[in-house]
């Protein structure tokens, strides 16, 4: 939608439309949305499309968890990210390609627009057109807790979505 309008585009939209979860920084701050709004979109739903679950859920233990920080966490350290697979699948997937989509998932939901890839860019990458180096840690998901544990304090997170 965004790339429908374009910067130019002169009218005010007064409603916003969608997953709170899913929607990039720049929606909740005011600032111009751009096509890349969509691509952090894109990437939140990449999360989902590996781990089938919801990018934020609260286990039986009662501790909340944010799946994107799990990911982050993981690809930094390079570590299992089979880890991460829908547990449906058995670990009957190509570590190299689930690699690639946490990757291009992790740059896609950047806070700053302009070290988002554009789509064509995230296409190359899933492909494998295309190297991509290991993501920077977002600043809103260090906020939420990234650390060594992989896993938040519901404190933490319910403080965080509050103030956003």
């Amino acid at each position: 939608m965004a790339k429908l309008f374009g910067r130019d585009f002169s009218g005010v939209l007064t409603t916003m439309r969608g997953t709170i979860g899913y929607l990039a920084p720049e929606w909740i701050s005011g600032v111009a949305i751009t096509t890349k709004a969509d691509v952090y979109s894109y990437g939140m739903m990449l999360f989902e499309l590996v781990s089938s679950r919801r990018n934020c859920e609260q286990p039986k233990d009662g501790r909340m968890e944010y799946f994107p920080v799990k990911v982050s966490s993981l690809i930094n350290k390079q570590g299992d990210v089979l880890s991460l697979l829908d547990p449906r699948l058995e670990g009957n997937a190509d570590i190299e390609e689930v690699t690639r989509v946490c990757k291009a998932a992790c740059w896609c939901i950047q806070d700053d627009e302009a070290q988002r890839p554009t789509m064509g860019q995230v296409i190359h990458f899933l492909e494998g057109l295309q190297d991509m180096n290991l993501p920077p840690i977002s600043r809103i998901l260090r906020s939420l807790g990234y650390s060594e544990e992989d896993t938040i304090g519901s404190q933490k997170l319910k403080l965080a979505v509050s103030n956003m």
